[in-house]
């Protein structure tokens, strides 16, 4: 036997369960199994998260991976996405398990209880959980992503982590019309920031924010009331009213939690706090503080890591875009741009990016204000210009860091785009952020910052424009248009053709009545060709680099939103409302 099959034979012989079946199957390199399962034990996961979670195997998607484990090892397979989560048995399994364990309890009859798994050979989790109920097992295989949506749905419902993190589930909101604020009295002192109503309140309104999926609170006092805010799917909806005089308080806390100056009224400040809803999960809020005339306006942005952790997939993009954008990131040097406005996900767009790159032989750096997502493995700042450190002097020093990697959080003036195109230019892959509308007008921006065209055309190999846009709920229902009007928003008279079926919002319970649950991006991906080289340093319009782009494939944000349209995820009025023509 040569070496090369010793070592191969060697390398299947230490992996175990459903990793060793997958190599021996054909359907995994044994290398590419045995970095997951390393992985998997440093940053104490499973296999199949390290697998699932990997943009970069092909072929082994968790519906795959799940009828594959299915058949190997004799189990029946189910579709969670038919499964009403209100219908499953509850408390059977102890919640921690359910969260650490990643499984569901999906029926209990006499002395056996059925229960979800996305990977059967995980033996451990099937015995503590057969200690834990005293109950036999069946085991029902499914997809690896749905069961962990449904964990975490299941598992650390706001109800159950309210009543975990106060001690009661029930909180009073009349008790916070008896706080008040006497006058001359110390706030620090004297208005007891510990005080139950107020902590339950906060706590219940930072529970009910994350369980139905908002990005931001907004905490904003006015001359005559207080009001509460979330920002979901993009839209702003009032949750409460609390009683002008608890904001003092209110305000107080939050800034206690968040390390920020609680005697400080009368600038701006920034702050962090996290909520850990169980062993695996966390939640970071990033807390800006603003003075306004009846006092002070907090925005509580809630930065969810895991979002990160999903997969290219779940983003939105298209086949087609997907893998442009994973030939360029995985380029040994260049610089590839996100676009778009404040809040349409560039961020999350950039971190998956990061998290593909994020391995043990790459040496990747980041400098942003503020690290909004913290990822293992990465060497993140935060900028801060007052202490003199800003992207321009955080991009010099990496440069001295032997990195392979750099992401810079945002493009602002003409000395951080030179320094991070110089990092292109020799030998780096450099990540960042513009503000613009779409992706040929950021040559046109950069080229206004006072970016030299050669510079430019040298050092860009991607540039990707993206927008949120909000995705039908399930209430949705199909509806008809004149073609005219299809033809207006952008279809061709082709686009027309082969049966589909376009849906309008319609409003439940599940979607509070709007129509639409969550959101996904809708994107422009342009790779730099020689043509558009060429354009650039001849100083081309950002119209006529569109309409060369056009030529190659690109399809612009309105086009990239009708897909979108035509696959029944979203609303013609939605791509319209967030896209221009």
């Amino acid at each position: 036997m040569s070496t090369v099959m010793q070592g191969s034979a060697a390398a299947v012989g230490a992996l175990t369960g459903l990793a060793r079946a997958l190599v021996q199957q054909g359907k995994l390199r044994a290398d590419r199994a045995e970095n997951f399962a390393r992985k998997a034990t440093q940053s104490n996961t499973q296999f199949i998260d390290e697998l699932v979670g990997s943009a970069d195997v092909t072929g082994l998607s968790s519906a795959v991976i799940a009828k594959f484990a299915a058949d190997t090892f004799g189990h029946a397979l189910l579709d969670l996405g038919a499964v009403d989560i209100e219908q499953l048995p509850k408390d059977i399994i102890d919640r921690k398990l359910v969260a650490s364990l990643r499984v569901l309890a999906l029926r209990k009859r006499g002395n056996r209880l059925s229960v979800a798994v996305s990977d059967p050979t995980n033996t451990h989790a099937l015995d503590q959980i057969k200690f834990q109920t005293q109950l036999a097992i069946d085991v029902i295989v499914v997809e690896h992503d749905k069961l962990m949506r449904h964990v975490e749905a299941h598992s650390q419902s706001v109800a159950q982590t309210l009543e975990t993190m106060t001690g009661s589930d029930d909180v009073d909101f009349g008790d916070l019309a008896d706080i008040g604020d006497a006058p001359g009295e110390d706030l620090a002192t004297n208005a007891e920031v510990d005080d139950a109503p107020v902590v339950k309140f906060l706590q219940k309104l930072l529970l009910d924010a994350i369980g139905e999926g908002a990005s931001d609170l907004h905490f904003e006092p006015y001359e005559k009331f207080y009001r509460v805010r979330f920002r979901l799917d993009g839209q702003m909806r009032e949750v409460a009213q609390p009683p002008l005089a608890v904001k003092e308080r209110l305000s107080t806390r939050i800034k206690v939690l968040s390390r920020l100056d609680i005697a400080e009224k009368r600038v701006p400040q920034d702050g962090r706090m996290k909520i850990a809803l169980s062993a695996t999960r966390a939640i970071d809020f990033r807390v800006s503080t603003l003075p306004t005339l009846f006092g002070e306006k907090i925005v509580m942005r809630i930065l969810d890591a895991s979002q990160a952790k999903l997969g290219v997939d779940a983003l939105g993009y298209e086949p087609d875009q997907k893998q442009i954008l994973l030939d360029a990131v995985q380029r040994p040097y260049g610089m590839v741009l996100v676009t778009g406005p404040t809040g349409s996900g560039k961020t999350v767009s950039l971190y998956t990016c990061l998290n593909i790159l994020n391995k043990p032989d790459i040496n990747i750096s980041t400098a942003e204000d503020p690290a909004e997502i913290q990822l293992a493995g990465i060497n993140q700042v935060n900028v801060n210009e007052k202490a003199g450190l800003t992207f321009a002097n955080s991009l010099r020093a990496f440069l001295r860091q032997d990195p392979d990697v750099i992401m810079v959080g945002e493009i602002r003036d003409l000395e951080t785009a030179d320094i991070a195109i110089k990092a292109a230019q020799t030998g780096h892959m450099v990540l960042s952020t513009l503000h613009t509308n779409d992706a040929p007008g950021t040559l046109v921006r950069l080229a206004n910052m006072g970016v030299a065209p050669f510079n430019i055309a040298s050092s860009i190999i991607l540039i990707t424009a993206q927008r949120l846009a909000r995705k039908l709920c399930a209430c949705k229902q199909p509806f008809e248009l004149p073609k005219d009007a299809f033809i207006g928003a952008g279809f061709d008279a082709a686009d027309l053709e082969g049966g589909w079926i376009p849906y309008k919002p319609v409003g439940c319970e599940r979607c509070k009545g709007s129509g639409y649950k969550g959101r996904l991006g809708i994107y422009q991906v342009m790779p730099i060709t020689d043509v558009m080289q060429d354009m650039i340093l001849k100083n081309s319009t950002a119209m006529d680099i569109g309409r060369e782009a056009k030529k190659n494939g690109v399809r612009d944000l309105r086009q990239s939103g009708l897909v979108k349209v035509k696959q029944g995820i979203t609303s013609l009025e939605e791509v319209l409302g967030c896209t221009n023509v």
